[in-house]
């Protein structure tokens, strides 16, 4: 079945910590650059080629099975520092940034130095407000970008009740990327 149902998002850093994809906080991708498995489903490999065919930007064919989700350490960390989320308004878009050894030069640019300290290495995870905008700094976890409220908890319980129907080994997740 088609994921989108489930999780219409795409969320970088989840396609990140799973496939590798777009990994901007430095994951280590769980099941990157698999391929598509060997046995796939004729309907998964025909819709695979016809998607390919539509555009050169195809790439990134992998999988991961349900027993590798099921058992997922979910308190694993990025590379990252953390991250930080700000939002230019209550209810607007929310833009992430990789957090390091620096601020990120557009944020400290746009807003001025963060009031948790002059380099994030000491610096405390927090919130603060300044006007409009909110900013929270944080450390990332798998736990965030794949537990509970982030979408993939139904793509989890269905998996969960196909393991149940057709055996752990009988269930898989197989993507691609634009």
């Amino acid at each position: 079945m088609d994921l989108w149902p489930l999780y219409p998002g795409n969320d970088y850093a989840a396609l990140g910590c799973l496939f590798g994809v777009r990994n901007w906080p430095g994951w280590e991708p769980i099941a990157a650059g698999r391929g598509l498995p060997e046995d796939v489903s004729d309907a998964v490999r025909t819709e695979y080629e016809k998607t390919a065919r539509l555009g050169e930007a195809i790439h990134g064919s992998t999988w991961v099975s349900w027993p590798e989700l099921r058992d997922l350490d979910m308190t694993v960390t990025p590379r990252a520092r953390g991250v930080l989320e700000v939002s230019p308004r209550p209810h607007g878009p929310r833009w992430q940034y990789r957090v390091d050894d620096q601020w990120p030069d557009d944020v400290v640019t746009a807003y001025g130095r963060p009031p948790l300290g002059s380099s994030p290495i000491d610096a405390p995870y927090g919130t603060w407000q300044q006007e409009a905008t909110s900013f929270e700094y944080r450390q990332l976890s798998r736990q965030d970008v794949l537990g509970p409220g982030t979408g993939w908890e139904h793509v989890v319980a269905v998996m969960r009740a196909l393991a149940h129907r057709f055996g752990e080994d009988g269930v898989r997740l197989v993507a691609w990327f634009d």
